[in-house]
């Protein structure tokens, strides 16, 4: 039941799209149709398959370094005023700067390699997986922490033991918006400056007038974005199953 709830959305779209060809007579170089992208995504299997594995990579690393750091962050907002103060300033002033004005930036710091795209992958999603924890950490119940002080915790063994426990499905909240948002990093990165990666190939592909190729590498870019985010979803139900058992 569930790989039909799947199959459905994913035919009606293909069936749409065909029709948009057909009753508006699109030409291929336009709008290559699904079967003519099905036929040049096996034909250059090899070449996706190569360019994907570097996307991959960056978005993976991103999501990784990224959610350390919102964690760190978080908690170090959480229990000292002073970094609130000093701190939560400069993280929205980041979010107020457009990506792709970024992007040069980081690619003239860190090169053309997989750094400056996993450095635009960390970027994207530092503040949602950030902004979210902190929040949480921010709406732990107030009859814990007075238990909590009653029994002489310190400050440390209240963030361990109450509000982190308390505060993990914000966290985990983040780290399902990073799985999404983490892939436009990257590809914005690639976009910028790169050799390698889906990115890379839909700009090569677009230079070349190969609609079909970028419009492959577009569809394994989605289908990749949709897996992620499905497998931290699962992963996140999972970790509060376990924790509420």
């Amino acid at each position: 039941m569930t790989v039909l709830r799947m199959l459905v959305p994913v035919l009606l779209g293909l069936a749409l799209w065909q029709a948009v060809i057909l009753l508006w007579e699109v030409p291929p170089f336009i709008l290559p149709g699904p079967v003519r992208v099905a036929g040049t995504l096996w034909d250059a299997r090899m070449l996706i398959a190569q360019n994907a594995r570097v996307t991959i990579v960056e978005v993976m690393a991103g999501i990784v370094l990224g959610a350390a750091l919102g964690w760190v962050s978080a908690v170090l907002l959480a229990l000292s005023p002073a970094a609130r103060i000093a701190l939560r300033p400069m993280l929205v002033f980041s979010q107020a700067l457009p990506v792709f004005a970024l992007a040069p930036i980081l690619t003239l710091w860190l090169g053309y390699g997989l750094a400056s795209k996993i450095a635009m992958a960390l970027l994207v999603i530092y503040f949602p997986i950030t902004s979210a924890f902190h929040d949480a950490l921010m709406r732990t119940p107030p009859e814990s922490l007075a238990l909590a002080r009653m029994m002489g915790a310190s400050r440390w063994r209240e963030m361990w033991h109450i509000r982190i426990p308390a505060a993990l499905p914000g966290f985990l909240t983040g780290l399902k918006l990073a799985a999404v948002y983490a892939p436009i990093g990257a590809i914005i990165g690639e976009w910028v400056g790169a050799s390698k990666g889906l990115g890379y190939l839909m700009l090569l592909a677009n230079g070349r007038a190969k609609t079909d190729l970028m419009f492959a590498a577009l569809l394994v870019l989605a289908l990749f974005t949709l897996a992620l985010h499905r497998v931290v979803d699962r992963g996140a139900d999972a970790i509060l199953r376990r924790r509420e058992a």
